[in-house]
């Protein structure tokens, strides 16, 4: 599972150093390939078991539901496969794009995926999230330990 968060600098290439410990993730399920895709500002990373996972379920979408042909075509066709190379990642410009990535970037896990934002973008959506985050959610509730 991706936990934690990171900051990070982007270099010119828009290679992306993996932490230690999202590389050991990897390691584990003995893949160092990651599915990466645009979403919400930022771009979610996956390993490529949970990405397969995703694309099964989507490829079982009705063929002409607009909120399924909304997410094939505004999700699933942004994804790129990033292979991990000297611990590295190389993100393409258009994602880096899609998401304002500059050079400063925080890598937030998200348990079966992790998010790359811009520094100056997490701030704000941290602020946010922090100050919104539902006490009473019905989903949060199954929690419970």
């Amino acid at each position: 599972m991706f936990r934690g968060r990171s900051k990070h600098t982007l270099d010119d290439k828009g290679r992306l150093a993996i932490p230690a410990r999202f590389r050991e993730v990897l390691d584990r399920k003995g893949d160092l390939c990651l599915m990466v895709t645009s979403r919400d500002n930022c771009l979610w990373a996956f390993t490529r078991d949970d990405w397969q996972t995703l694309e099964e379920k989507a490829a079982n979408l009705p063929l002409f539901d607009k909120a399924g042909i909304a997410f094939l075509r505004g999700f699933i066709s942004s994804a790129v496969e990033c292979h991990v190379k000297s611990g590295r990642i190389t993100i393409p410009p258009s994602l880096r794009e899609d998401a304002g990535l500059k050079k400063e970037v925080v890598l937030a896990g998200q348990l079966k995926k992790f998010e790359i934002w811009d520094r100056a973008r997490w701030e704000e959506e941290f602020e946010r999230v922090k100050d919104a985050f539902p006490e009473a959610s019905p989903s949060l509730l199954e929690l419970r330990i």
